[in-house]
């Protein structure tokens, strides 16, 4: 199958949060299974990529729209880097979507209009890349919401041309990517596609209303938040769209890149372990609370938060249920950003509690491994979470989670308490703080039971959060929309969004 991955973000050459990541695992994965990926990203500025460079392809202005240029790089992942190099959009300081002052290019619209329609174009007999045309394009996120549009566009001009499959995965449904109307002029998209029943979205435009709308398949990155995004409570005004397209909708787990994340074999810590042997876990115990400035106290339950910091990551929270940590000798390691009033009121916990409370602002990627290492216990109690990745990078080390009752932490972790003989961590009963003091108090007890805890560590080292199963069921879905795409039964997908 030659499958296009289109993404604003792919680890490790540019990475914001889980997308990067999963850009990067999920189409190595469908490589090593034998297929041909591309993944077509912008050529932002400072982006270091080493492999094989091919022959870069002119794309000519047109319409609205700028020349451009898709260099192709094969990596050592054993996937094509098709980078679209357009310095008038692509070549700035700051980030994939917003300045150094963190403020949001005014030009997104057509900075990601661009990704997306090359995308759709890849998906046509009028691909630009020599001899390769795309059975899929898999879009992601709002970035790329437009893609699906313009291969529905393209069918509708040329009806006997074969045109690719469209895939729209949801990573984070709040974001959007909401822009005024009077975009829809350079960005091509027909005035019959402008109401309600296309992209319109409280008078605005909406790239990923555009995706859900149009694609063949939608996916989320859990089947828990499938269900979730479904409802009024989560659907961010998107509910109504998702429940009726609920038979093109499915969930599927992120997975886990076991090469990065592996205690057995991780270049990053200072000692590796496995489940058989922990000892070298209490060493990263020592060595975290060394380089954290905390007591080297091997009685002190040491709890962990490796995270954004803001409201939806629960972390307000966490500072709600510390005085009781403190008061119950356990120590507590943080590292993120993001909130400035969570920054500082965790910074001031530090300053005054500098023997148990220890935080780091920014991000640090030697230091994440080491926390998920050394840590005894890690904090995920976000209210909405649509996967995750640290709950499974903790099972994988040794440190049951204590999650909220949502999304992907739903899926991911086994409660203790509910299944004593499988637990792998603790599920808190509610997404507040009287749930989190609950789940810490439980998690606590069991910290001072040795042979229990040592069960809950085996059960979840256990766990095996690769992609190939996650990378599988990818594949179901893409052949279902392919036949969606021919023209076959919508029944194909039918009831995939409670798997």
């Amino acid at each position: 199958m030659k499958i296009l991955f289109a993404t604003p973000e792919c680890a490790p050459y540019v990475k914001t949060g889980g997308l990067g990541d999963v850009s990067a695992a999920l189409p190595a994965t469908l490589a090593r299974l034998g297929h041909e990926v591309h993944i077509l990203m912008p050529a932002y500025r400072g982006m270091k990529v080493s492999g094989e460079i091919g022959d870069g392809v002119e794309l000519p202005p047109y319409s609205h729209w700028p020349a451009a240029q898709l260099v192709p790089v094969k990596v050592a992942t054993g996937v094509t880097l098709l980078l679209l190099a357009c310095p008038g959009l692509y070549q700035r300081p700051g980030g994939p979507y917003v300045d150094a002052q963190g403020r949001d290019y005014p030009d997104n619209a057509m900075r990601f209009g661009l990704l997306s329609r090359v995308a759709a174009q890849i998906g046509t007999v009028h691909s630009p890349v020599r001899g390769w045309v795309a059975d899929v394009v898999h879009a992601n996120d709002w970035p790329c919401g437009l893609a699906p549009l313009y291969l529905a566009q393209s069918r509708m001009i040329a009806p006997h041309e074969p045109t690719a499959a469209s895939i729209l995965t949801i990573h984070n449904l709040a974001f959007q990517g909401v822009f005024p109307m009077a975009q829809a002029d350079p960005l091509g998209i027909p005035h019959h596609w402008r109401g309600i029943d296309g992209v319109e979205f409280w008078g605005d435009l909406s790239m990923l209303k555009a995706g859900i709308q149009f694609a063949d398949a939608i996916t989320t990155v859990s089947p828990s938040y499938a269900r979730e995004i479904q409802t009024r409570e989560h659907g961010v005004g998107f509910d109504g769209i998702l429940r009726a397209r609920s038979s093109r909708l499915r969930g599927i787990l992120n997975g886990v890149d076991r090469r990065l994340w592996d205690p057995a074999q991780d270049a990053l810590l200072p000692h590796r372990f496995t489940r058989e042997d922990l000892a070298g876990k209490a060493r990263c115990k020592a060595a975290l609370q060394k380089r954290l400035h905390l007591p080297a106290d091997r009685d002190a339950p040491l709890f962990a938060v490796v995270s954004r910091l803001t409201a939806q990551k629960g972390i307000d929270l966490v500072l709600d249920v510390l005085p009781g940590l403190l008061k119950a000798g356990a120590q507590l390691a943080v590292l993120g950003q993001g909130a400035p009033e969570l920054q500082a009121a965790l910074s001031e916990a530090a300053r005054s509690h500098p023997r148990q409370v220890a935080v780091t602002l920014g991000f640090d990627e030697g230091l994440a491994h080491l926390i998920e290492a050394g840590a005894d216990v890690f904090l995920m109690p976000s209210r909405f979470e649509p996967c995750g990745l640290n709950q499974m990078y903790s099972q994988a080390y040794g440190t049951p989670p204590v999650v909220a009752p949502v999304g992907g932490l739903l899926d991911s972790v086994t409660d203790a308490g509910a299944d004593p003989a499988h637990g792998t961590g603790f599920v808190m009963k509610s997404c507040d703080a009287a749930g989190l003091e609950d789940a810490l108090v439980r998690a606590l007890e069991a910290w001072r039971q040795a042979p229990l805890w040592r069960r809950l560590q085996s059960n979840g080292m256990a766990r095996d959060f690769g992609w190939e199963d996650s990378a599988t069921q990818y594949l179901d879905v893409y052949q279902a929309a392919m036949l969606l795409a021919d023209g076959g039964a919508a029944s194909e997908l039918t009831g995939t969004s409670q798997q």
